[in-house]
């Protein structure tokens, strides 16, 4: 993985982290579904960012997250070597086959890959 993409995803989960600890969830959402965006072609960072939505919606007690996270995670294993909806955000209000806009600074991350 190339340096910038690779420090952009460490700085992703980071600052999620920080974000729940503080039970700033709404910060802690956006940097996941950028770092889903970034992870997405990545099997284990791919679910991990899953992993974290899920751990997020049982934080809110959002049964929708919660019920929509558990099967990304396994399919985040077993499908993202063969096909991802790019610039899918991962979150369970969307369709977890829907194709998404990414915006110039992530595609620019993703083209080190």
């Amino acid at each position: 993985m190339k340096e910038m993409l690779h420090g952009a995803i460490l700085e992703g989960f980071g600052e999620a982290r920080l974000a729940i600890r503080s039970q700033d969830y709404a910060r802690a959402y956006h940097w996941l579904e950028r770092t889903h965006i970034l992870t997405q072609r990545r099997p284990l960072l791919h679910a991990k960012s899953h992993v974290f939505m899920l751990y997020v919606g049982i934080r809110t007690r959002d049964p929708r997250e919660v019920v929509g996270q558990i099967p990304r995670v396994f399919a985040a294993l077993l499908f993202s070597t063969i096909w991802v909806p790019s610039g899918n955000t991962g979150r369970a209000r969307v369709s977890a086959f829907q194709v998404m806009p990414i915006s110039q600074e992530l595609r620019n991350l993703l083209s080190e890959e």
